[in-house]
C-alpha cells in the first residue's frame, strides 16, 4: 500500500540527509587533508587517484546544493497549500478516508464494493480500536454506497456526540471469495484547513487529507424559473387564470 508524503515529511528527510552528508563531507576533506600532509615524498600520492578523490568530493557537494534547492521548493509549495486546496471548496469530493465525527444522532460514510457481493459485513470501531457495531450492508452491488449509522451500540445504549468513529468493510461473493472493497467519504467542501504544513479538507463531520481525494465533481446549481416565466410551464394561462 502506497503512503503519502506530506511536503514536511520529505523536508524532514532532505533536512537529515543533509546533515549526513554535510558530515561525510567534512569527514572527506579531514581525511584527504591528512592523506596529503602525510604522503611519503618518495611515493606520492597518484594523480589519478587523486582526481577521482576530488571528483568524489565535488558530488557530494553538488548533492548538498540539490537538497538545499529541494528543501526551498518544498516550502514554497507548502506555502501554496491552501490556495489551492481552496480551490475544492464548493465541490463534491470522494476520498479514501474512513473516519468521522459522530454528530447530531448521525454519522455517514458511504463504501464501494468492486464487484457484486453475496454479503457486505460493515463495523464500527471507535478510537480505542473496539468495534462498537456490526451489520450487513444496506447495498451490496458493485459500486459506491452511503451508509448512515444512528449511533445504536451493539452492547445496547447509543454514541454520545462528538466521538470520532471508523467504518470498516468487508465483502464476500456467493463462493465465499473476497471481494475488494473499501470504505470512503464522500460530500461537498465547506472548508480547507491547515495541519503540519499539509492541507485538510473538512466535508460534513470529516477533516481528512487532500492527498485523499480520489474523485472531484462540480456540484451543478438547479436552474431556476426565469422572472417572465411561470412556475408551471405545463399549465395554460387560462387554466392557471381559473
Amino acid at each position: 500500500m502506497v503512503t503519502a508524503v506530506s511536503a514536511d515529511n520529505a523536508a524532514g528527510r532532505i533536512n537529515g540527509s543533509n546533515k549526513m552528508l554535510a558530515s561525510n563531507f567534512e569527514t572527506f576533506l579531514t581525511l584527504l587533508t591528512t592523506q596529503m600532509k602525510n604522503q611519503d615524498p618518495l611515493s606520492p600520492l597518484d594523480s589519478n587517484q587523486f582526481t577521482a578523490q576530488l571528483t568524489q568530493m565535488a558530488g557530494v557537494e553538488q548533492q548538498l546544493l540539490t537538497n538545499d534547492l529541494l528543501t526551498s521548493l518544498l516550502k514554497a509549495q507548502a506555502a501554496g497549500g491552501l490556495d489551492n486546496a481552496s480551490n475544492y471548496i464548493g465541490k463534491e469530493v470522494t476520498a479514501a478516508w474512513t473516519a468521522t465525527e459522530f454528530r447530531e444522532g448521525k454519522a455517514s460514510w458511504a463504501y464501494e464494493l468492486g464487484a457484486s457481493a453475496d454479503k457486505v459485513n460493515l463495523q464500527i470501531v471507535d478510537s480505542k480500536g473496539a468495534v462498537v457495531w456490526e451489520g450487513q450492508g444496506p447495498d451490496k452491488g458493485a459500486g459506491i454506497h452511503d451508509f448512515t449509522w444512528n449511533g445504536e451500540l451493539k452492547g445496547g445504549g447509543k454514541a454520545e456526540d462528538g466521538g470520532v468513529y471508523t467504518l470498516k468493510v468487508s465483502a464476500t461473493n456467493e463462493t465465499g471469495a473476497k471481494v475488494d472493497a473499501q470504505a470512503l467519504i464522500r460530500g461537498r467542501v465547506t472548508g480547507v484547513e491547515m495541519y503540519n504544513g499539509e492541507p485538510f479538507l473538512v466535508i460534513g463531520d470529516s477533516i481528512l487529507p487532500l492527498s485523499t481525494v480520489i474523485s472531484l465533481n462540480e456540484i451543478k446549481a438547479k436552474a431556476e424559473n426565469k422572472p417572465d416565466e411561470p412556475e408551471n410551464p405545463d399549465v395554460s394561462n387560462e387554466k392557471a387564470a381559473a
